[in-house]
């Protein structure tokens, strides 16, 4: 059996509006925007050594997210060992997403990048998404 759980995509750390997060994460402690979607109130920045993410957020429940292949498998593979759905799977502009807690009730989002990742402008502003295997 190979494991469910592929890497940790992206950290959310909330803040009460993203250029107030941004001068903090950004300009203050030097990590790199990598795209900012102003529709869903979140930017993205680098952890210089890991390809993860901190994802700055506006408002939802945050949780660590967790990559996986397919959100939709996933969740069913934690169900069946145990677990439950929070949130069913849903599609979000780079693939889909699903919440569920392991029997502890830990929270877990899982997230797959089906569509791809965001392409974005020179200042980060999110432009589109660029499919699998796409430059």
């Amino acid at each position: 059996m190979s494991p469910l759980i592929r890497k940790i995509d992206s950290v959310a750390v909330p803040v009460p509006d993203l250029d107030a997060g941004l001068r903090f994460y950004r300009d203050r402690l030097g990590h790199e925007l990598l795209w900012r979607n102003d529709e869903l109130r979140q930017a993205g920045l680098a952890l210089p050594e890991s390809d993860a993410e901190i994802v700055l957020s506006t408002g939802g429940d945050l949780a660590p997210a967790w990559l996986v292949t397919s959100a939709d498998e996933a969740a069913a593979e934690v169900v069946a060992a145990g677990g439950r759905v929070v949130a069913e799977a849903a599609d979000i502009p780079v693939g889909r997403l699903a919440v569920v807690a392991d029997p502890f009730g830990n929270v877990l989002v899982l997230l797959d990048l089906s569509k791809g990742r965001y392409t974005t402008d020179a200042g980060g502003s999110v432009t589109g998404v660029a499919g699998p295997g796409e430059a």
